[in-house]
Protein backbone atom coordinates (compact mmCIF):
# COMPACT_ATOMS: atom_id res chain seq x y z
CA UNK A 1 0.00 0.00 0.00
CA UNK A 2 1.46 3.44 -0.80
CA UNK A 3 0.64 6.31 1.11
CA UNK A 4 -0.58 9.64 -0.86
CA UNK A 5 0.88 13.14 0.53
CA UNK A 6 -1.27 15.25 2.70
CA UNK A 7 -4.49 13.97 3.85
CA UNK A 8 -5.26 11.28 1.27
CA UNK A 9 -6.03 7.86 1.76
CA UNK A 10 -3.94 5.31 0.89
CA UNK A 11 -4.50 3.46 -1.99
CA UNK A 12 -5.29 -0.71 -0.71
CA UNK A 13 -4.03 -2.48 -3.97
CA UNK A 14 -5.53 -5.64 -3.00
CA UNK A 15 -9.29 -4.14 -2.71
CA UNK A 16 -8.42 -1.88 -5.95
CA UNK A 17 -7.48 -4.69 -7.90
CA UNK A 18 -10.64 -6.87 -7.53
CA UNK A 19 -12.87 -3.97 -8.01
CA UNK A 20 -11.21 -3.35 -11.07
CA UNK A 21 -11.03 -7.62 -12.01
CA UNK A 22 -14.90 -8.04 -11.23
CA UNK A 23 -16.30 -6.42 -13.87
CA UNK A 24 -14.05 -6.90 -16.09
CA UNK A 25 -14.04 -11.11 -15.44
CA UNK A 26 -18.25 -10.64 -15.66
CA UNK A 27 -17.82 -8.64 -19.33
CA UNK A 28 -15.27 -11.94 -19.99
CA UNK A 29 -17.74 -14.83 -18.87
CA UNK A 30 -20.48 -13.17 -21.07
CA UNK A 31 -17.88 -13.74 -23.97
CA UNK A 32 -17.24 -16.93 -23.21
CA UNK A 33 -20.68 -17.96 -22.84
CA UNK A 34 -21.44 -16.31 -26.25
CA UNK A 35 -18.59 -16.72 -28.42
CA UNK A 36 -19.85 -15.70 -31.44
CA UNK A 37 -21.00 -12.13 -30.41
CA UNK A 38 -19.02 -10.35 -33.15
CA UNK A 39 -20.53 -12.40 -36.19
CA UNK A 40 -23.90 -12.63 -34.56
CA UNK A 41 -23.82 -8.71 -34.70
CA UNK A 42 -22.36 -8.35 -37.87
CA UNK A 43 -25.06 -10.16 -39.28
CA UNK A 44 -27.73 -8.19 -37.78
CA UNK A 45 -29.49 -5.28 -39.71
CA UNK A 46 -28.11 -1.99 -38.06
CA UNK A 47 -28.91 1.96 -38.08
CA UNK A 48 -26.82 3.94 -39.89
CA UNK A 49 -25.25 4.88 -36.45
CA UNK A 50 -24.21 1.66 -35.79
CA UNK A 51 -20.60 1.56 -34.72
CA UNK A 52 -17.92 -1.56 -36.27
CA UNK A 53 -18.52 -4.59 -34.13
CA UNK A 54 -14.21 -3.64 -32.99
CA UNK A 55 -15.48 -0.63 -31.19
CA UNK A 56 -17.55 -2.94 -28.28
CA UNK A 57 -14.69 -4.41 -26.49
CA UNK A 58 -12.61 -1.59 -26.71
CA UNK A 59 -15.37 0.83 -24.94
CA UNK A 60 -16.26 -1.95 -22.57
CA UNK A 61 -12.89 -2.86 -21.20
CA UNK A 62 -12.40 1.36 -20.72
CA UNK A 63 -16.08 1.27 -19.26
CA UNK A 64 -15.40 -2.03 -16.51
CA UNK A 65 -11.99 -0.37 -15.37
CA UNK A 66 -13.75 2.84 -14.84
CA UNK A 67 -16.69 0.96 -13.00
CA UNK A 68 -14.30 -1.54 -10.98
CA UNK A 69 -12.23 2.30 -10.03
CA UNK A 70 -15.56 3.40 -8.65
CA UNK A 71 -16.67 0.79 -7.06
CA UNK A 72 -13.58 0.77 -5.25
CA UNK A 73 -13.77 4.19 -3.95
CA UNK A 74 -16.86 3.36 -2.25
CA UNK A 75 -15.55 -0.44 -1.03
CA UNK A 76 -12.72 1.03 0.56
CA UNK A 77 -15.10 3.39 2.75
CA UNK A 78 -15.92 0.35 4.62
CA UNK A 79 -12.49 0.76 6.32
CA UNK A 80 -13.66 3.65 7.75
CA UNK A 81 -16.79 1.90 9.42
CA UNK A 82 -19.02 3.50 6.78
CA UNK A 83 -21.92 1.27 5.68
CA UNK A 84 -21.81 0.59 1.83
CA UNK A 85 -23.83 -2.28 1.97
CA UNK A 86 -26.36 -0.91 0.18
CA UNK A 87 -24.31 1.07 -2.48
CA UNK A 88 -22.12 -2.35 -3.19
CA UNK A 89 -25.71 -4.28 -3.51
CA UNK A 90 -26.90 -1.79 -5.81
CA UNK A 91 -23.85 -2.07 -8.13
CA UNK A 92 -23.64 -5.74 -7.60
CA UNK A 93 -27.42 -5.67 -9.37
CA UNK A 94 -26.35 -3.93 -12.12
CA UNK A 95 -23.79 -5.86 -12.71
CA UNK A 96 -25.73 -8.96 -13.03
CA UNK A 97 -27.98 -7.09 -15.49
CA UNK A 98 -25.29 -6.23 -17.74
CA UNK A 99 -24.29 -9.76 -17.76
CA UNK A 100 -27.56 -10.76 -18.48
CA UNK A 101 -28.20 -8.52 -21.09
CA UNK A 102 -25.55 -9.97 -23.47
CA UNK A 103 -27.18 -13.59 -22.97
CA UNK A 104 -30.44 -12.52 -23.72
CA UNK A 105 -29.40 -10.08 -26.94
CA UNK A 106 -26.54 -12.16 -28.22
CA UNK A 107 -27.34 -15.96 -26.61
CA UNK A 108 -31.11 -16.02 -27.56
CA UNK A 109 -31.62 -13.53 -30.07
CA UNK A 110 -34.18 -11.62 -28.01
CA UNK A 111 -34.06 -8.05 -29.06
CA UNK A 112 -37.42 -7.09 -27.13
CA UNK A 113 -36.58 -8.88 -24.06
CA UNK A 114 -33.33 -7.22 -24.47
CA UNK A 115 -34.19 -3.87 -24.88
CA UNK A 116 -36.62 -4.29 -21.32
CA UNK A 117 -33.73 -5.54 -19.95
CA UNK A 118 -31.70 -2.77 -20.60
CA UNK A 119 -33.85 -0.15 -19.14
CA UNK A 120 -33.88 -1.67 -16.14
CA UNK A 121 -30.41 -1.81 -16.33
CA UNK A 122 -30.26 1.92 -16.51
CA UNK A 123 -32.46 2.29 -13.90
CA UNK A 124 -30.20 0.17 -11.17
CA UNK A 125 -27.08 2.32 -12.92
CA UNK A 126 -28.70 6.09 -12.21
CA UNK A 127 -29.96 4.16 -8.55
CA UNK A 128 -26.12 2.85 -7.90
CA UNK A 129 -24.88 6.29 -9.46
CA UNK A 130 -27.28 7.97 -6.89
CA UNK A 131 -26.23 5.89 -3.98
CA UNK A 132 -22.32 5.75 -4.85
CA UNK A 133 -22.54 9.55 -4.85
CA UNK A 134 -24.32 9.49 -0.74
CA UNK A 135 -20.74 7.80 -0.38
CA UNK A 136 -18.61 8.82 -2.43
CA UNK A 137 -20.02 12.50 -3.82
CA UNK A 138 -18.72 13.72 -6.93
CA UNK A 139 -16.44 10.49 -7.88
CA UNK A 140 -19.38 8.85 -8.68
CA UNK A 141 -19.83 10.44 -11.90
CA UNK A 142 -17.32 8.44 -13.19
CA UNK A 143 -20.00 5.83 -14.11
CA UNK A 144 -21.52 8.64 -16.28
CA UNK A 145 -19.68 7.72 -19.66
CA UNK A 146 -20.69 4.35 -18.48
CA UNK A 147 -24.65 5.39 -18.28
CA UNK A 148 -24.49 7.33 -21.33
CA UNK A 149 -23.18 4.41 -23.05
CA UNK A 150 -26.13 2.14 -21.89
CA UNK A 151 -28.27 4.84 -23.25
CA UNK A 152 -26.89 4.57 -26.76
CA UNK A 153 -26.63 0.55 -26.69
CA UNK A 154 -30.24 1.42 -25.56
CA UNK A 155 -31.11 3.33 -28.82
CA UNK A 156 -29.11 0.85 -30.64
CA UNK A 157 -30.78 -1.99 -29.43
CA UNK A 158 -34.62 -0.42 -30.18
CA UNK A 159 -33.49 -0.11 -33.61
CA UNK A 160 -31.67 -3.56 -34.30
CA UNK A 161 -34.78 -4.63 -32.71
CA UNK A 162 -37.33 -2.79 -34.87
CA UNK A 163 -35.33 -3.52 -38.04
CA UNK A 164 -34.72 -7.22 -37.45
CA UNK A 165 -38.14 -8.43 -35.38
CA UNK A 166 -40.49 -6.54 -36.95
Amino acid sequence: MSEKSGNKKKIRIIPLFVSIIIPLLIGWLSTLLVPNMRSIYESLIKPPFSPPAIVFPIVWTILYIIMGICSYKVYILKYENKDVSSAIFVYAIQLLLNFLWTIIFFGFKLYALAFLELIILIIFVILTIKRFYEKIGNKAFLLIPYLAWLVYAGVLNFFIWMLNEM
